[in-house]
């Protein structure tokens, strides 16, 4: 059944998207604290770059992996597509993740959340 199908979408979206954001907010507060401890105008440039990098290249890693390993073939316009917006998305509120304890808006994820889930949905039926 198709809504089987979204559901798988909707978890893989909320891990992928929890670890990469995650994964920008522990960076850039390393990148903080090298730069905080040196008087280099260029200190934490490199652990910036890593982390934004990283999380842009992992998040289409994510989601492919996690709908192969639910079971779901013919991933390629959510891994495609949810993968550019989250470029968008991530580098726009990049200095929102980049302060002190900061995030993204809740809308911002939840409206990412909800196209991935879709994208998800729209793949084919598989046929038992």
């Amino acid at each position: 059944m198709r809504y089987v199908r979204f559901i798988k979408g909707a978890v893989t979206v909320v891990v992928a998207t929890a670890a990469c954001h995650t994964l920008m907010s522990a960076g850039f507060a390393s990148a903080g604290d090298e730069a905080a401890g040196s008087d280099d105008a260029f200190a934490g440039i490199f652990e910036f770059l890593l982390t934004t990098a990283a999380s842009w290249a992992l998040m289409p890693l994510l989601l492919w992996a996690g709908m192969r390993m639910m079971g779901e073939t013919s991933n390629v316009a959510l891994v495609i597509v949810d993968g550019l917006v989250w470029l968008g998305l991530s580098g726009y509120y990049i200095d929102d993740i980049d302060r002190a304890g900061g995030h993204m808006p809740a809308l911002a994820l939840a409206a990412y959340i909800l196209l991935g889930t879709g994208l998800a949905g729209s793949g084919p039926d598989r046929r038992t």
